[in-house]
């Protein structure tokens, strides 16, 4: 349990590691954040499809499997298409929020629902390295998001210390679903497979729906590509000394 509390906390709050640099740096060419996108989606694709997907199989069967993964596409897509669309202003500073950077940061903390959920089933399998793994597939993946959505935020005016703190708070939600994950695949036999296959099909969703086309959709296709195959090589690496 002390591991997989220190594992999912860790994953969670590299969101805000990754953002801290946002208070040194004043502007990021387009090209590094399609690079620091198609890098991320690299990591989750091979962390779900030579990780969570292997498992789950060991675990089950492609029934299992194939029931698990279109319940985590299918949830993502309901989930995405229900976010809502909130306005917000800050009138003692007169500063106004844009619908855009609300519907980014829900956007973004709505999918680090699953991302959580993936580490606490992952800790909960029988592989006693997988958790570890994963958390860290995660986090590689949190700390170039929370850069970006801290980013997006300073661009829309909110100064950089509120930045860095929304985006920390769009990966602390991690935790929460990594805990519940955690309980619930130790506490209702058979679940663990179901998780972990509900995990990678939110995570091949975010990838195709998500990363790739914000990678690719601003002339950058070449670059991002070498990345999104850098990164999916760097988890492959992890995997095999693991």
């Amino acid at each position: 349990m002390q591991e997989a509390m220190i594992g999912i906390t860790l994953s969670a709050m590299a969101t805000g590691m990754g953002a801290v640099p946002i208070l040194f740096l004043k502007d990021v060419t387009h090209k590094w954040r399609d690079v620091l996108l198609a890098y991320a989606a690299g990591i989750m694709m091979a962390a779900s499809t030579f990780s969570l997907i292997p498992e789950a199989l060991r675990l089950s069967n492609s029934y299992v499997l194939t029931i698990g993964l279109l319940l985590g596409t299918f949830v993502l897509n309901f989930l995405e298409k229900n976010i809502p669309h909130i306005d917000l202003e800050h009138t003692k500073y007169g500063i106004k929020i844009e619908q855009k950077a609300l519907l980014i940061v829900a956007a973004i903390t709505l999918h680090n629902l699953p991302e959580g959920l993936s580490v606490g089933v992952s800790y909960a399998a029988e592989n006693t390295e997988l958790g570890g793994l994963i958390a860290f597939a995660i986090g590689l993946q949190n700390a170039p998001e929370g850069f970006l959505v801290a980013l997006f935020l300073v661009n829309q005016n909110i100064s950089k210390w509120t930045a860095l703190l929304i985006a920390t708070l769009t990966g602390a939600v991690e935790i929460v679903t990594g805990i519940a994950g955690f309980f619930l695949a130790n506490e209702v036999g058979g679940l663990v497979p179901y998780g972990l296959s509900f995990a990678a099909g939110a995570m091949l969703f975010i990838i195709y729906k998500e990363l790739i086309p914000e990678s690719h959709g601003d002339g950058n296709e070449r670059f991002s590509t070498y990345a999104f195959i850098l990164g999916l090589i760097t988890m492959l690496f992890m995997i095999n000394g693991l």
